[in-house]
């Protein structure tokens, strides 16, 4: 792998067939990335576990929670992305959110137990992951030509998802070494996401004077144009948009699935926050491939196939398989999210334009985020009342119909692939 700053505007042209560098800036990103997902994955990894068996919540309860774990907050995205955007302030910005999700789990060590304030915790971190993952991303995709944006935006998840697979292990060896402590594991995460914001400080290099890419034009002032009405006027990123809605409607999330999983297998307790290793493994070993391939043949199509394999992990649990078969399920979802979380970046990125690129990709996100708040909520809602069988059929069908729909709205990729380039 080769570091260099690509995102320089006066950096000469490289000849065709020449070694495309990976930009300090992503590899700086990846490094801040991989260590706040351990924090935030020994959290998630325990939260299952010390909601519904150690609280006693039920699933309706529990996919409300987890609902606005991933998505209630999601309006202050665009809060993010528009602050990001004003006189290039990304790192700023990323860095207030990163900081806050470090120190949410303070209240949730703080919490003692309390539904009330586990989610004002959870409502904390989700409002700091809201207000940095955009700034983050338009860093990313300003650090380099568009045709290869998707190997960037590889490298980066392949960076934070080996935080991923670190933070369950980490979760798994303090409850081993304080016999089920739960508090431990918050204080641990704590000092973690502390670690991340100091490399943030430290490594991170601040946005391209004017929040300018290499290949866009200088940016004009930032008016007083509402950023949704801006982004939405677009074709190319309502169409977008309007997909990945549409399929986040149809996700029900992983502490569902992983849930599903231990009650099929029985699982003892303590094994639970081990489930989520499979899912990041695989995806530490897809992302780059992923991204590379969506650089070569269009990012629309890998995005769509990765919402056809999360469809083959809801089949998995649906059919009565041998209990070794759910061993498939953490591999499908690596594929999903390898295949569609970067690749959907890239494919939007480039749509926008980069001195409003931060608050664009704010709008795809929360758009994404709201739906799947929907999608975790209504299958709560559905498990509770009418059991997890029916559920997962439902949630099934949804998402067919999704795939279906979003075939025909997503848009080709914006910018015409780069096969001329080596791999990474």
């Amino acid at each position: 792998m080769y570091l260099a700053n690509t995102g320089r505007p006066d950096a000469p042209p490289r000849p065709p067939g020449a070694r495309r560098r990976v930009p300090a800036t992503v590899i700086a990103l990846g490094a801040v990335s991989l260590v706040t997902d351990v924090s935030s994955e020994m959290v998630t990894a325990v939260l299952p576990l010390y909601l519904v068996l150690g609280l006693g919540l039920s699933p309706l309860q529990f996919g409300f929670l987890d609902g606005m774990f991933n998505g209630a907050t999601a309006l202050v995205r665009l809060l993010g992305g528009r602050l990001a955007d004003r006189g290039g302030r990304h790192k700023r910005v990323a860095g207030a959110g990163y900081l806050l999700s470090a120190l949410s789990r303070l209240g949730l060590l703080l919490a003692d137990g309390a539904t009330a304030g586990i989610a004002g915790s959870l409502a904390a971190d989700r409002i700091g992951k809201g207000v940095r993952t955009a700034p983050r991303d338009a860093l990313i995709s300003l650090s380099g030509p568009p045709e290869t944006l998707g190997r960037a935006f590889g490298v980066h998840r392949a960076m934070d998802t080996t935080g991923a697979l670190l933070g369950p292990l980490a979760a798994f060896a303090v409850l081993w070494a304080t016999a089920d402590a739960y508090d431990a594991v918050f204080a641990v995460s704590f000092c973690t996401g502390l670690l991340g914001v100091l490399l943030l400080v430290l490594y991170v290099p601040p946005a391209p004077a004017g929040a300018s890419g290499p290949s866009a034009p200088a940016a004009p002032p930032v008016g007083p144009t509402p950023l949704a009405r801006t982004a939405l006027r677009d074709p190319a990123f309502r169409r977008i948009l309007y997909a990945a809605s549409l399929l986040g409607a149809a996700t029900i999330g992983d502490s569902f699935l992983y849930l599903l999983i231990q009650r099929a297998l029985d699982l003892p307790a303590a094994l639970f926050p081990l489930l989520p290793l499979g899912a990041a493994a695989g995806y530490l070993l897809l992302a780059v491939p992923a991204g590379r391939i969506a650089d070569r043949v269009g990012r629309r199509l890998p995005f769509l196939a990765g919402h056809t394999a999360l469809l083959g992990a809801y089949a998995v649990l649906l059919l009565p398989v041998a209990r070794p078969t759910l061993a498939v399920v953490p591999v499908l979802l690596a594929v999903f999210y390898a295949s569609t979380d970067g690749v959907l970046m890239a494919l939007a990125g480039p749509v926008l334009p980069a001195h409003r690129r931060a608050g664009g990709l704010a709008v795809l996100q929360t758009g994404q985020a709201l739906a799947r708040l929907l999608g975790a909520a209504g299958f709560g809602a559905a498990w509770t009342f009418w059991g997890r069988g029916p559920a997962l059929g439902t949630a099934a069908l949804a998402l067919a119909a999704a795939l279906a729909a979003a075939w025909r709205i997503l848009p080709a990729s914006p910018t015409a692939p780069d096969t001329t380039q080596e791999a990474l």
